[in-house]
């Protein structure tokens, strides 16, 4: 019979380890860091409000003349009241949103002798 002789290989030494290494910001670089998280949000933030300017700017040319009547406000007069007047058989809901829209009212609160215009689609007369 045959006998098979295991050697072992020649060992190898490991390098030794390389020590972990921490990346260590100055003050100066904790700052750029910081400025270029927030470079984008600034960005953002910027073109945002610059760019919301002109929606509000685009809303000053109002509805085009003959597409509105124009009614008075009497004393105990609501928006629901008023779109129960002009228009019954539509929903109310409907026609007081439509007048808020075409008065750019940023409340429901209105007062006696204002002037608010009723979109023809709704006016029957008051």
């Amino acid at each position: 019979m045959t006998t098979i002789d295991i050697t072992a290989a020649p060992l190898i030494r490991a390098a030794a380890p390389v020590p972990a290494t921490r990346l260590r910001l100055t003050v100066r670089g904790r700052r750029v860091v910081a400025f270029l998280a927030a470079l984008p949000a600034v960005i953002a933030l910027s073109f945002a409000i610059l760019s919301g300017g002109s929606a509000l700017a685009s809303h000053d040319g109002g509805a085009p003349a003959g597409t509105f009547e124009t009614v008075t406000v009497l004393p105990g007069d609501t928006l629901w009241s008023i779109a129960a007047e002009v228009a019954p058989a539509s929903d109310r809901r409907d026609v007081v949103d439509a007048i808020v829209s075409l008065n750019a009212l940023s409340t429901g609160e209105i007062t006696p002798g204002q002037s608010l215009s009723i979109p023809l689609e709704y006016a029957s007369g008051r």
